[in-house]
């Protein structure tokens, strides 16, 4: 019998099955291989691919679907999860669509992209996994004219790599991502504050004027697909939700 060969130190441990399936599926997810809507390989040909059982495949989709990522049907199959399937209190809508609202023209122009590894507040805050780089966008959106809001984004790169050289001059980095990469959870923060130096800079007012303030974090599984932070001047934002009787609100 062959003894195993001892790990190195700093080596990570060989992937189980269930994990290594796991993987491939959020992959060609993730990288958009399997767009919204596509047909996942049956749990028979999945199990012939990785010479396993059709209970190992069965429960990574089990567990893609509750994460948000898969949905399961009985007769047809498991498709990866439309987008429009998912939803959140405060939808979360294209900047370039609340401009048009107001039968304005849109625009938006990116200030500043660098790649870098998180800082020690943001690791605290963003549940990356160890050793993630994070691209840091800042945004400018116009209705007309005028700046409409500033968008300052941060996209864990684990999990989206193709930010890492996308230029989003052709659309900005809230509608790629929700064009590129499903997610299973959003968290909303709502704040009315004064502008401050950099704020007040970029959207052309006054420091201390009052500005709207929408920070938004998204998930894919237990980790963070992105973080933005909209601020918007006082005076030209509103947010609207509409609820059914059936939401309970906390």
């Amino acid at each position: 019998m062959i003894a195993p060969r001892p790990m190195e130190i700093g080596e990570n441990p060989p992937k189980s099955l269930h994990q290594r399936i796991l993987d491939d599926i959020q992959d060609n997810i993730v990288s958009g291989r399997w767009p919204p809507g596509h047909k996942i390989p049956s749990e028979q040909l999945l199990g012939e691919e990785y010479g396993c059982s059709r209970m190992t495949v069965n429960k990574v989709l089990t567990q893609l679907a509750r994460a948000g990522l898969v949905l399961r049907r009985r007769k047809t199959g498991s498709i990866v999860m439309p987008q429009n399937s998912q939803s959140a209190i405060l939808e979360i809508y294209n900047i370039r669509d609340e401009v048009n609202a107001l039968n304005l023209p849109y625009r938006h122009e990116i200030l500043d992209k660098s790649i870098r590894p998180p800082t020690k507040i943001e690791r605290g805050s963003l549940s990356l996994a160890p050793r993630r780089r994070v691209a840091a966008i800042t945004c400018l959106h116009y209705a007309g004219e005028a700046p409409f809001c500033l968008e300052e984004r941060l996209i864990n790169l684990g999990v989206v790599p193709e930010a890492e050289t996308e230029d989003f001059s052709k659309l900005s980095p809230g509608p790629w991502l929700l064009d590129h990469v499903p997610w299973n959870a959003a968290e909303h923060r709502i704040a009315a504050e004064g502008a401050g130096q950099t704020a007040a800079r970029t959207l052309s007012i006054a420091v201390g004027t009052p500005v709207l303030v929408v920070e938004r974090q998204t998930w894919r599984l237990d980790e963070t697909v992105t973080h933005v932070r909209l601020t918007y001047p006082g005076g030209s934002h509103a947010l609207t939700a509409r609820f059914t009787p059936s939401q309970k609100l906390v």
